[in-house]
């Protein structure tokens, strides 16, 4: 059971080739994210489901919860361009802890500009921390991104981004995780889904709310490899509850 909600989220992230062969998904055209349902029966949730991410973050309930725990230590091995993002591998042992779970890091990735706004602002840039613990429930540390000082970390990783769909390449310089995240974990939290498909719920979303920089040149270097925005339109709220930790 474990290998095969894996490799559901592996291939929801683009991380296999054939998987995006076998039901295309883009965001623009035919295939962008309003007619993510449409392409193929397992994409049903992103049309039908209640609980779906993105979302604007506003009135959130002010809580006492424990701050992020979140322990990087190991060095990213290579970075893909999927074509839908620019995703970073990771070597497993790098742990998020969660409501007394183990949540392992299984890549990070990006989108330009931000899928998540908060109070209606939106960022130029957004990064996922994608998490998975033994029984195969996720967990996304979000990260925004606005313009200003270079961030030494993703200029290592920039220097090998790919520049053609399929594309893998290793990562030559030593990345410390911990330069992509602000000191203040402070963050908002809120049960939504993948913001691609199969858009499968259930997913356990936390956005630290002290963005992190980076030079107008390294958000082109994105955006330009990318060709197009990579963020899925906001989803409503449908009642659910966003807590401020």
């Amino acid at each position: 059971m474990k290998a095969k909600l894996l490799a559901v989220v592996l291939a929801a992230f683009c991380s296999q080739a054939m998987a995006q062969e076998a039901a295309h998904w883009s965001y623009e055209g035919d295939a962008a994210p309003q007619n993510w349902s449409k392409l193929n029966p397992d994409f049903m949730l992103c049309e039908k489901g209640k609980n779906q991410s993105p979302i604007d973050i506003h009135g959130a309930l002010k809580t006492h919860s424990q701050p992020l725990n979140i322990s990087y230590k190991l060095a990213p091995d290579s970075i893909i361009n999927n074509g839908h993002s620019i995703q970073v591998n990771v070597k497993e042992g790098d742990v998020l802890t969660l409501d007394g779970d183990k949540f392992v890091l299984q890549q990070f990735h990006f989108h330009a500009p931000s899928e998540n706004t908060i109070d209606g602002k939106s960022f130029p840039l957004e990064a996922h921390f994608v998490h998975m613990d033994a029984n195969g429930e996720i967990a996304v540390v979000a990260v925004m991104f606005e313009t200003g000082k270079s961030n030494p970390e993703i200029e290592k990783i920039w220097q090998h981004i790919p520049s053609q769909t399929g594309q893998t390449a290793a990562l030559r310089e030593k990345v410390d995780l911990n330069g992509l995240l602000p000191k203040n974990l402070t963050h908002y939290r809120f049960s939504g889904s993948l913001t691609t498909p199969p858009c499968t719920e259930g997913v356990r979303w936390l956005v630290v709310k002290q963005p992190m920089t980076v030079t107008v040149q390294q958000l082109n270097a994105f955006t330009s490899v990318m060709h197009h925005a990579n963020n899925r339109p906001q989803q409503k709220l449908d009642g659910r509850v966003i807590v401020s930790e």
